[in-house]
């Protein structure tokens, strides 16, 4: 089970400020839970990704982050939510290699690569909503031969 280790934060999305700010508090909530410097790094270029994607292409909304214990395990939750004009193609917007018109970014499927869980929920006229999760990763094995 996936049980809240603390309260959810509701962090706003609503300027290139606001997103700064989601990626500080990501990258602070990863160290404290025990993700490894490589791992946090992933998890915020997906989490700058989709709070850019909330903020332009959604007009703005909020990251509802969630820090989680499952047994032994650590996480980290969060969940991009706008209301703006949703994801007509779905599928496309899936494809690897796509983005908008303007988007530098990794995309959706970029994003979806970098981070264990991935849900989107979109409805053209209602909104999206993509929820990540990523769990501690454990200490690598030691290698062959290593002493």
């Amino acid at each position: 089970m996936h049980a809240p280790l603390a309260p959810t934060a509701r962090l706003p999305i609503g300027s290139d400020a606001d997103l700064a700010r989601v990626r500080r508090r990501v990258r602070q909530a990863a160290a404290g839970l025990g993700f490894r410097l490589v791992q946090q790094t992933k998890l915020v270029t997906a989490v700058s990704e989709l709070a850019r994607n909330t903020l332009v292409h959604g007009g703005g909304g909020h990251v509802e982050m969630t820090l989680l214990g499952d047994g032994a395990r650590r996480g980290l939750r969060l969940s991009f939510v706008d209301a703006g004009p949703g994801i007509r193609d779905v599928d496309l917007a899936m494809t690897d290699g796509h983005t908008s018109a303007d988007g530098l970014g990794p995309g959706l499927s970029g994003a979806r690569r970098l981070v264990q869980e991935f849900a989107l929920d979109s409805t053209p006229g209602r909104g999206t909503t993509v929820t990540i999760t990523d769990w501690v990763l454990g200490l690598p094995s030691p290698r062959a031969g290593a002493p």
